[in-house]
């Protein structure tokens, strides 16, 4: 099934030519759509989440995953999706702007839902302009123009944070979940973290690293695993890490990562959007595998918004399931 932007690309395709660089698209069939309705393009991606790349790699398309790609030529044409978190857009644009050349059209295309109608003005306070080209499928289609070389590089920000007596530097990206703070959720996660003190342990949509990383200072002992979907969140838990003189693994994985088989201890503020909709699927899947991942006597701790029916899909996987805390409308379960 092809995402409403998808569809409107497709919609646009006579507008792309030669060789064509689609910058973070969403999971889909688009690719194989456009090698089977124009196979004289020159196709190529770039996307810094796990599940879209694998995705396109199937489709022998060109790709490039990392954070800050080496693009050793220009595109004749580049379309890029329009980001969830705003500020990622001019992140993006810089991370890609070798890639546009003088004679390079580039394309925006994005759900009206995820805020493409202020692009214009978005554009504007990045020095670019955007001409709106087409309307279909709740979703816009522009052209973006201007100088992008002038576009500045845009480094991870950094903050310190002082909770469950330990003080942390974190590290973060544009794009990363609650980019350059430590949202409501987590804070109650990290008061209220498993007394965990050796064994291998998995923080789980790691984000900017920050719960793994508490994790560690508190049990130095443990084997620490971070993972995330998202490249950008890979790389902030990175320099998170190494900020605080700390050591751990970090993997970018579609679901929990292949190794290790077994985890003593997995903990997680675990994200329940795909883009801009809601998919509980992504939960429901998390806690299966978490049931057949742990080890005996392992825990699975996580928070999530008291609105949301996780404590049933817990019950139905664990034998053991209680409720460790509430505040600030979160819940901090945990399951044995």
């Amino acid at each position: 099934m092809l995402a409403s932007t998808s569809q409107l690309v497709l919609r646009n395709i006579e507008d792309l030519s030669g060789k064509v660089l689609l910058v973070e698209p969403a999971a889909d069939s688009l690719a194989q759509e456009l090698i089977h309705q124009a196979p004289q393009l020159e196709l190529s991606c770039y996307s810094t989440d796990t599940a879209v790349a694998t995705n396109w790699q199937h489709s022998n398309v060109k790709l490039y995953t990392d954070v800050s790609p080496n693009f050793t030529d220009t595109f004749d044409t580049v379309v890029l999706f329009y980001p969830k978190s705003k500020e990622q857009l001019g992140f993006t644009l810089a991370q890609i702007k070798t890639a546009i050349g003088q004679q390079t059209q580039l394309f925006v295309c994005g759900d009206n839902k995820g805020g493409i109608k202020s692009l214009s003005s978005h554009a504007g306070k990045l020095g670019l302009s955007a001409n709106k080209l087409d309307n279909a499928k709740h979703c816009l289609w522009f052209s973006l123009f201007g100088d992008f070389s002038q576009l500045a590089d845009i480094s991870a920000s950094s903050f310190t944070i002082s909770t469950a007596g330990e003080s942390l530097i974190l590290h973060s990206l544009p794009g990363v979940f609650n980019h350059g703070k430590l949202d409501t959720g987590t804070a109650l996660l990290l008061d209220n973290l498993p007394q965990v003190s050796h064994g291998t342990v998995l923080d789980f949509a790691c984000g900017c690293g920050v719960v793994g990383a508490m994790l560690k200072r508190k049990h130095p002992a443990i084997e620490l695993f971070s993972s995330d979907i998202s490249q950008l969140a890979v790389k902030a838990t990175e320099l998170t890490l190494a900020a605080n003189g700390l050591s751990g693994r970090v993997i970018a994985a579609d679901g929990l990562p292949d190794t290790p088989k077994l985890f003593d201890c997995i903990v997680s503020n675990p994200p329940f959007h795909t883009g801009i909709k809601t998919d509980y699927s992504i939960v429901e899947s998390f806690i299966r595998q978490s049931a057949q991942r742990l080890a005996k006597h392992g825990s699975l701790t996580i928070v999530a918004n008291s609105h949301l029916a996780y404590l049933e899909l817990l019950q139905q996987a664990f034998k053991q399931v209680e409720v460790v805390a509430k505040a600030n409308g979160f819940v901090v379960y945990r399951a044995h």
